[in-house]
């Protein structure tokens, strides 16, 4: 069922007929012997297979009734949204929707991140970061630039920044995000709806800003915050298109227009 364990596919696919709604929120999942049967295991290991699905927070075990399915969209925390996206692919619209919120939280705390570093007596040592730009740089002008690669850069430098400014709840929210992006590759190539030299010509322009004496005026803050908006709904197009939540006929009208 794929390159991973017997139990952890088998447990992604009970915990996408939940994320489906196939399997109802208060009911009962498959027993044991029910998951044995159809796939043809042995016990204990579709025991093991619906004790995984209860560390995902998909069901709770309740002694002599079995797993009880949870309503994971109304209840789940972090990690069950993170697995609830990457389950959602094969359904586009819903996947598009989830991708919409990632962004917009990921945004948020990125365009934070960057104005109050600018505003910040800036703690890091900015070689650090022209280190972690330099590859992102040569990755970027590549015969064939690894778009997962860059995002794991570019979120290490904005984890730097909100580190030096002491927002430890935001990295971590940051870090969950990431996470989600770099398990659906759709997600991670939206995030290059456009050119990745233009990343790095943004994050030098941030530097060159944060070594100079002056910082920017209210007007190029206001420009930089419409540009950041942009890009993230570029970013949110691009996964519609990838994802297939974009029918072609649209897909046509919008690559004519854009």
């Amino acid at each position: 069922m794929g390159d991973r364990t017997v139990v952890a596919d088998v447990a992604d696919e009970l915990a996408r007929r939940v994320a489906s709604g196939q399997y109802t929120p208060g009911g009962l999942m498959p027993s044991v012997r029910q998951v044995a049967d159809e796939f043809d295991l042995n016990r204990a290991t579709a025991q093991l297979i619906l004790g995984r699905l209860e560390s995902y927070g998909f069901v709770d075990a309740h002694r002599g009734k079995g797993f009880v399915i949870r309503d994971v969209r109304a209840e789940g925390g972090v990690d069950v949204y993170r697995r609830l996206f990457r389950l959602s692919m094969p359904e586009p619209e819903v996947a598009a929707e989830m991708f919409g919120n990632i962004v917009e939280e990921e945004r948020g705390i990125a365009l934070e991140a960057l104005l109050a570093y600018t505003g910040s007596d800036r703690a890091v040592d900015p070689s650090e970061l022209k280190a972690d730009i330099d590859e992102l740089e040569t990755l970027a002008r590549g015969a064939d630039p690894d778009p997962h690669r860059m995002l794991r850069i570019e979120l290490n430098l904005l984890r730097r920044l909100l580190t030096a400014l002491g927002h430890g709840m935001q990295r971590a929210v940051l870090n969950s995000i990431g996470e989600m992006i770099l398990e659906v590759p759709e997600a991670v190539d939206a995030y290059f709806a456009v050119s990745p030299d233009l990343h790095v010509l943004v994050w030098r322009a941030l530097v060159a800003v944060w070594e100079s004496d002056s910082g920017p005026s209210e007007a190029q803050l206001a420009l930089f915050e419409d540009l950041f908006g942009l890009y993230h709904q570029k970013v949110i197009a691009r996964f519609e298109e990838l994802s297939g939540a974009i029918p072609e006929v649209e897909k046509t009208v919008h690559a004519a227009t854009a």
